[in-house]
């Protein structure tokens, strides 16, 4: 029973959220008509109305709103400690916000056309809203945190879809030009029309007293400012029967039933990793339960799917998703010396890593066991140097990094600093850099070499988890995810085609080329679900006019 509340409750939440998404994207998509005239804006309001102010879409609307107000008072109530990333804490602070923002705005124009059916057109709102800069001013600000709350939200529900990281430039676009068109419609049609106080015919032809209108909004306020209160007083008052968590150092830690072993651990100020920052998505944060495991509810979908993809024992669980119904002692799988003892959060949360969209480049120098039984140790090592030089200088001139040299193949970066779309065509530039120097190399050494130098590249573009990896001096910041994965498993497809280079259709794009006219397979990658699109090119450096009209595009 409680997790089908929990899934409807995110379907309710998401459903309404969208709902109202659509209806703001509306709203001020019609100030945008402002720069045109107050007229277009008036006929864009009407035809919005008739939807909007219909029995189906005020029951949409209106429900809407209520039931994303109610869950996100559902939500503050079963949060169990205020620690949480920035963007988190600023979608709460601006949701909070918005209420009381709009407040006047709705009762001016809803609730007015409720109680007396006066329809309000933007000529009389904008002159209300012009007679005074404060009025003015609080209606821009409460059309920007309106805005930067609904993006939030998005980009939290959008941020793990597939097609996010391609359409991603597209959306960011969106949410930024929407806004400042908007807002620039409503600062010029409010200058077009001379600003009154108050109409004249503001109480005439059966309009509602202005003075009920007031008793309105601040019954409106104080209702809002006591429900949140009596939201946040509820959650501060403990609730009966605690919960113990026993950490490995012995420390024990009492938390309400409800809270999650990772807010235990938060709430507390006890480190523990958890990369993806306590959303499931990952399963740095498990932990193996000592005791107390018969006492536990069994793990959700969520959880199951992660313990099962990673083959958890059957004492292991996800210390984000486990919420204790009694006592436990835990004994964390990652960081277990640490956990509880000497680490600081800050060093902890700095191994741990973050995750970014980056591109990666695998190269791999090819036949070279055969190269290095030809040759004579030292004449290998002096060889080889000669090829990481080649391949150091053409990374590093591209703007990527070279995160280690294996053998005779090495693994660049691109991104730690910049988008992912700069990113790719920095890989796609180092990997013409690096055919280049090659050809170099084999001149240098045509009397030393039976046979030409060749190499065989992989490229894609993806998210990745980026971080310190190793121990002691031999740690060092490395990338690991399924990027990577598929970078070196495309290198490997290079070979098999004899070709210098099998880079991702995803990186191309990114990187602003086209692939509508370029033969393109689809070749499946080991441990990932479904295929990945991928071109192959036989001469890097025939890539190189391409990418010279990006570069120019998008100047680093």
């Amino acid at each position: 029973m409680k997790r089908d509340f929990a899934t409807l409750r995110r379907k309710l939440h998401l459903t309404s959220g969208i709902l109202l998404a659509v209806f703001i994207t509306c709203h001020f998509s019609n100030h945008v008509l402002g720069l045109v005239s107050i007229d277009a804006m008036e006929t864009m309001r009407r035809a919005l109305n008739l939807f909007w102010r219909s029995l189906p879409g005020t029951v949409l609307l209106y429900g809407a709103l209520l039931t994303h107000f109610v869950l996100a008072l559902h939500s503050i109530y079963r949060r169990r400690t205020w620690r949480m990333p920035p963007r988190e804490a600023l979608k709460i602070g601006l949701g909070l916000a918005i209420p009381f923002l709009l407040v006047a705005h709705v009762v001016g124009t809803r609730v007015e056309f409720a109680l007396s059916g006066y329809d309000v057109g933007y000529p009389q709102i904008l002159r209300i809203l012009w007679s005074t800069n404060f009025d003015a001013g609080r209606q821009a600000v409460a059309l920007l945190v309106v805005w930067a709350h609904g993006c939030l939200g998005m980009w939290y529900w959008l941020r793990s879809k597939p097609g996010f990281q391609r359409y991603g430039l597209l959306a960011y676009s969106f949410a930024l030009l929407l806004p400042v068109l908007s807002l620039t419609g409503y600062f010029v049609s409010g200058r077009t029309l001379p600003p009154v106080a108050v109409p004249q015919s503001y109480v005439l032809d059966g309009r509602t007293d202005p003075e009920v209108l007031a008793q309105i909004r601040q019954a409106i306020f104080f209702v809002l400012a006591l429900t949140i209160a009596a939201v946040l007083l509820a959650r501060a008052v403990p609730s009966r029967g605690r919960i113990r968590v026993t950490y490995p150092d012995g420390r024990i830690v009492p938390i309400s039933p409800g809270y999650t072993v990772l807010e235990a651990s938060r709430s507390a100020g006890i480190p523990h990793l958890s990369i993806c920052g306590g959303n499931g998505r990952c399963s740095t944060c498990r932990v193996r339960i000592t005791a107390g495991l018969d006492r536990l509810p069994n793990p959700k979908p969520a959880e199951s799917a992660t313990l099962h993809r990673i083959r958890a024992p059957y004492n292991v669980r996800l210390a984000c998703q486990l919420r204790p119904t009694g006592d436990l002692t835990i004994a964390p799988v990652f960081g277990a010396d640490r956990m509880g003892l000497k680490a600081s959060p800050q060093t902890i949360d700095e191994a741990a890593g973050h995750e970014r969209n980056i591109a990666v480049l695998f190269c791999d120098l090819r036949d070279f066991t055969q190269l290095a039984q030809k040759h004579l140790p030292f004449d290998t090592v002096f060889l080889l140097n000669r090829y990481f030089e080649t391949i150091g200088a053409a990374v590093e001139d591209a703007g990527g990094v070279i995160d280690k040299f294996i053998g005779d193949g090495a693994l660049a970066l691109f991104g730690l600093n910049t988008t992912v779309e700069v990113a790719s065509a920095q890989a796609l530039a180092a990997a013409t850099r690096i055919a280049r120097g090659i050809e170099v190399l084999n001149r240098h050494f045509t009397s030393e070499l039976e046979k030409p130098l060749r190499v065989a590249m992989g490229m894609h573009a993806g998210p990745a988890i980026i971080g310190h990896i190793g121990y002691g001096k031999a740690s060092a910041l490395t990338a690991v995810g399924d990027t990577i994965n598929a970078a070196s498993r495309l290198e490997g497809f290079a070979k098999e085609y004899d070709a210098q280079l099998a880079v991702s259709a995803d990186l191309v794009r990114f990187a602003g080329l086209s692939v509508e006219d370029t033969q393109s397979y689809h070749i499946a990658i080991r441990g990932r679900v479904g295929t990945l699109e991928t071109l192959i090119i036989h001469d890097a450096e025939a890539i190189d006019a391409q990418f010279v009209k990006v570069d120019a595009a998008n100047p680093q």
